[in-house]
């Protein structure tokens, strides 16, 4: 069991499930269910992990079936964070057969690919453990899930970065080339920026870093560095502002890069392509 992360509040989890369901019940509802399970049956189902892995999103599959049918109770075995194998029972799903069925894709959709997200950020974060580095996610998510998907990051052991636009600054190639230069860059940024909002530079040379440096930027983002250049980096740094290491990092990879001393290993792919859980209903009776 990992250290427990606290829930999303239901008044951010209701929005996006309510408007997944009402994608999936179209114009007439649920016509297979509807025609063929009588109005009076009822079940008890049990959401069951085909795969090892990390589960994350209970509160948006048990909001699937609430919306559906207020009547339905979930009764969760194994809460978000907890290891799973094979075989290994989540929650238990009781009541109207009918609401059951008709929320059930939408409250696997939602688990599944949480639990996809955790299981791969874990993954990460146990190949780095005993490093002082963090693994973080990116603005990389998918439209309209980025905060379920930040939710699934910290489940897994790993921390967020940005949320969006306007919580931070960080100075990428395209902006240094379009201000003309790093310093005009990071001095315009720092102008127009309020004294709260730290400012990041994504640097690709030791050269770039030291321009960095002199300019007392709060954190560096040093891009697609071998472990090498990324050892040289930190010690060029020497505790002046937060390093992090980007650019091709997998559980085989990314020991060595933590190794290098960075403060942060940030991985697109956990929230824009990692792979869903395979987690079933199951019918008990």
């Amino acid at each position: 069991m990992m250290t427990a992360v606290p829930p999303l509040p239901t008044v951010m989890i209701e929005p996006a499930v309510r408007a997944t369901l009402l994608e999936d019940l179209g114009r007439a509802g649920d016509l297979t269910t509807d025609s063929i399970v009588p109005a009076e049956a009822r079940a008890s189902t049990a959401l069951v992990a085909r795969q090892a892995g990390v589960v994350a999103g209970l509160d948006f599959a048990a909001t699937a079936f609430r919306l559906i049918d207020p009547s339905i109770s979930v009764a969760v075995e194994r809460p978000d964070g907890s290891r799973l194998a094979p075989g290994d029972r989540i929650a238990t799903i009781s009541g109207p057969a009918r609401g059951i069925l008709t929320a059930e894709r939408t409250a696997l959709n939602f688990l599944c690919h949480l639990s996809g997200v955790a299981s791969a950020t874990r993954g990460i974060a146990d190949a780095i453990a005993g490093h002082k580095a963090q693994v973080c996610c990116t603005r990389k998510t998918m439209p309209g899930l980025r905060f379920a998907q930040k939710y699934a990051v910290r489940v897994g052991g790993g921390s967020n970065h940005r949320f969006g636009l306007d919580d931070a600054v960080l100075i990428k190639d395209n902006h240094v080339a379009i201000a003309g230069g790093v310093r005009t860059a990071v001095e315009r940024a720092r102008a127009g920026a309020g004294h709260l909002v730290k400012i990041e530079l994504e640097v690709d040379t030791l050269e770039q870093l030291q321009q960095a440096l002199a300019l007392k930027v709060d954190a560096v983002l040093l891009d697609n560095m071998g472990p090498e250049m990324l050892r040289q980096a930190v010690g060029m740094v020497d505790g002046r502002a937060i390093t992090e290491a980007s650019g091709r990092i997998r559980p085989e990879t990314a020991p060595a890069i933590a190794a290098s001393g960075v403060d942060l290993l940030s991985v697109g792919w956990l929230t824009h392509s990692a792979t869903v859980l395979d987690i079933g209903l199951d019918y008990l009776e």
